[in-house]
């Protein structure tokens, strides 16, 4: 060995790994990857075929090679090149070595080394301590079947102590942290010590987990014993009569069925649920699906209602209280509760509620709840596509569940409460159904006493439930859903309107929720005039309150400073809050023009005023439409200069213009489609005011559908518009003759000082607006007296 060890290199490469420990005179395959490893074999095989084997260590500080101080000398022995690029290597241990030296980090690791010679030992005790450490093996052996039982009676005739140590430490299944430690104690005594300790721990884990192997295997066994033994005590419990906890579950069932008073239909079939759930074991599939529908059937308030404020004094009072305005639904629901109080029992009212965004169409649903003591729910339906949102799925789905309406009437526990639908205008409609049919029958007085859901599959009666749906506009909701609703529209407040809903509601709830109710802060009449003309430009009041929450957040930031003191908010303080106004009195601008007319357009968020531009310029007769006209508008545009070129001597117009002339039409604010008939009137105007070259009072605003023969037609959204001509300062108004009785019905205040007249021909319109024309020969009504007032894609 002396002679082995003396040819071993003072100067080695490194071939060092992180979970690897070597031992002397061991064989070891390993293949290798990594481009050091690979230039350390080269260097090896172009000297002696020797290096030096490390453990990987954690390093200790930047230059730290990170080895440990003990390592091995090895040989190659074979060596083969993989197709991957790897190395195969077949290695023998010679020598341990302690690292002396590095001399080179770059490209891979060089050191002197230091032979450690292996001590005598001829000593009684070593011989004791290789005799222990060879039983210890077999003891391994015998708790595993991994190891070679030759190999372990081949120990006995090395006769080199330290030899058999190293064997015994290279083929045990020992910590890495124990193998190193093994490599670095020279003592024999110390490493026998160390390596008996170690097989002896080894031993006692793998007799532990081999009990723990044997245990898991019994339980197995012992769980098909324990269900063979359950089934015959379910026989024997059977026979006795005795309950076990299926059982239990089953009574517990039979009572709430007894319990909440279930219909007839619905009690059989829950009993005949209760039955099949009975006959199966707790983990059987079916039996999670059973009981999850026995759940709902027996628990949904099938007979259960709030009963009803009847107080009507009370009921006003409440309404009055929530909302300013709003006279119709109020009436309505005051009409449904003297009805129901004198009858007895009524269905519930289906209503719909109409009108732009910010007039209270929801809020009001919460007030009518709290007013009655019923529970209120609110479903939004916009952008709902499946049917299954309303009937709810099959039993036969995974996970099926029932539709919103069942799922909303079991959580609030009462079958008659006030039930929001809201946005109804805004369904959707694909592959997987028709929300809006599925609605037929849900909002059908006639059917909604039999409501199936398809989860339930039983009938359920909702014709106690007061529905109310809300929609911007009845255009997009279909004819047959629409006929089964008591429509009530809700029109844009008027600037006094609002100033009264800001000082009695939006302000005081925006004081709160800033935390500043315990200070003195005011609004003047005049501030909130200016919020609504000039920040401001909606038919509700749901952006004014956004800009009353601004100008209080503002303030509450000065207090949180320090700075209390009384606030008043006047006109003039608006711009220091909010910067510099946001709309203008666009009549205020204007001035009576060629070709230019103002018109009164409707859309779903309120009225509008609507400018109607035309030019002319050398040409061939074309017409050019501009501002993202819709077909009816372009048509009506066709029909207007059709009626002039067939009506110029009427009209004093040189035929040759229409031909020698082209026409553009354009109506501002291009960004936002338009459409409808009810422009007709105000682009006929606008041509004729072009061809005749007289301009068009821009004071008057007008609307109307008109024909060929030049009659003046009715439009719908006059309220609206009537309206919006108010907001915008116009004083006179010109509508179609046959919109008088839906004028009538307008609110007072609307159309107070306002000059409203009435015309059924295209010159009449001419003869008022035209500069310089002769009087009109419309009928005219002026509207002077005074009222106390209610409130209530472009379409003309």
């Amino acid at each position: 060995m002396d002679e082995q060890n003396s040819r071993i290199p003072r100067t080695l490469p490194v071939l060092h790994m992180n979970s690897v420990v070597m031992f002397p005179f061991l064989l070891m395959p390993l293949i290798i990857s990594d481009e050091e490893s690979k230039l350390v074999v080269d260097h090896a095989l172009s000297n002696d075929k020797s290096m030096a084997f490390f453990l990987e260590r954690e390093k200790k500080y930047s230059t730290d090679v990170g080895l440990h101080e003990m390592g091995t000398a090895v040989t190659i022995l074979r060596m083969l090149r993989n197709q991957d690029g790897s190395i195969s290597l077949l290695l023998q241990g010679t020598s341990r070595i302690r690292l002396q030296k590095v001399l080179q980090r770059e490209p891979f690791v060089l050191v002197d080394v230091e032979t450690i010679q292996e001590q005598p030992e001829d000593s009684h005790e070593i011989q004791a301590f290789r005799k222990i450490a060879i039983e210890l093996m077999e003891k391994i052996a015998a708790e595993s079947s991994t190891l070679n039982n030759e190999m372990i009676s081949g120990l006995n005739n090395i006769r080199q102590a330290g030899r058999v140590a190293d064997i015994i430490a290279g083929n045990s299944d020992l910590q890495i942290s124990d193998r190193q430690k093994l490599l670095e104690l020279v003592d024999l005594k110390a490493r026998f010590r160390f390596l008996n300790e170690c097989l002896a721990e080894l031993i006692k884990q793998m007799r532990l987990e081999n009990d723990i192997r044997n245990h898991i295997q019994l339980e197995m066994s012992e769980d098909q014993r324990r269900y063979y033994l359950r089934e015959q005590m379910d026989a024997i419990r059977r026979e006795l009569g005795e309950t076990d906890e299926v059982s239990k579950e089953i009574l517990k069932w039979r009572e709430a069925i007894e319990k909440n008073q279930l219909p007839e239909h619905v009690k059989e079939v829950a009993y005949e649920e209760l039955e099949r759930l009975a006959s199966m074991q707790p983990a059987a599939s079916e039996y999670g699906v059973i009981r999850n529908y026995l759940d709902w059937i027996v628990n949904l308030p099938w007979q259960t209602f709030s009963k009803d404020r009847l107080d009507m004094t009370a009921i006003e009072r409440i309404l009055t209280k929530d909302h300013f305005g709003l006279q119709k639904p109020k009436e309505r629901v005051l009409e449904y509760i003297a009805v129901k109080k004198l009858k007895g029992q009524l269905k519930g009212p289906i209503l719909c509620f109409v009108g732009p965004p910010g007039v209270g169409k929801t809020s009001i649903g919460q007030s009518v709840a709290r007013a009655l003591k019923r529970k209120f729910i609110r479903m939004s339906l916009g952008g709902i596509h499946d049917e299954a949102e309303i009937r709810g799925h099959r039993r036969t789905y995974i996970g099926a569940m029932p539709g919103k309406i069942i799922m909303e009437i079991k959580r609030q526990g009462t079958a008659n409460p006030v039930f929001m639908l809201d946005e109804i205008d805004k369904l959707g409609r694909d592959f997987r159904g028709d929300p809006a049919s599925a609605l037929l029958e849900v909002l059908d007085p006639e059917q909604n006493n039999s409501f199936v859901d398809n989860y339930i599959n039983l009938a359920f009666d909702l014709s106690e439930v007061m529905f109310i749906t809300t929609a911007n506009t009845l255009d997009t909701v279909p004819p047959a859903l629409r006929d089964r609703m008591e429509v009530i529209e809700f029109s844009s407040y008027l600037e006094n309107e609002k100033i009264e809903i800001a000082r009695n509601y939006l302000i005081p709830k925006e004081i709160k929720n800033n935390g500043l109710d315990q200070y003195a802060i005011s609004f003047h009449r005049s501030a909130l005039q200016e919020l609504i003309r000039y920040y401001v430009r909606e038919a509700g009041v749901r952006n004014l309150q956004r800009r009353i929450g601004s100008i209080l957040r503002k303030i509450a930031r000065q207090v949180a400073k320090g700075e209390i003191q009384p606030v008043n908010i006047t006109a003039e303080k608006i711009k220091d809050y909010l910067g510099y106004r946001k709309f203008s009195l666009e009549l205020a601008n204007r001035k009576p023009e060629i070709g230019v007319t103002t018109g009164l357009a409707w859309t779903q968020y309120g009225g509008e005023l609507l400018y109607c531009e035309t030019i002319r310029m050398p040409g061939k007769g074309n017409i050019v439409m501009t501002g993202r006209l819709g077909e009816v508008m372009k048509e009506s545009a066709r029909i207007a200069l059709s009626y002039l070129k067939a009506n110029h001597p009427k009209y004093q117009i040189d035929p040759e213009d229409f031909e020698k002339h082209d026409v553009h039409v354009h109506f501002p604010a291009g960004a936002i489609p338009k459409d409808g008939p009810s422009a007709g009137v105000t682009l006929t105007t606008s041509l004729a005011s072009l061809f005749i070259q007289k301009p068009v009072r821009h004071d008057i605003a007008m609307t109307g559908e008109v024909t060929l023969l030049g009659k003046i037609l009715p439009i719908g959204g006059i309220k609206e518009k009537l309206l919006a001509a108010r907001r915008a300062g116009i004083k006179q108004v010109i509508v179609p003759l046959e919109n008088r009785e839906e004028v009538v019905e307008v609110d007072a205040d609307i159309i107070k000082d306002m000059d409203i007249t009435y015309v059924d021909h295209v010159k009449q319109v001419l003869d008022l607006v035209l500069v310089g024309a002769k009087s009109a020969e419309g009928k005219r009504t002026s509207n002077k007296k005074g009222a106390a007032s209610k409130r209530s894609n472009l379409k003309k």
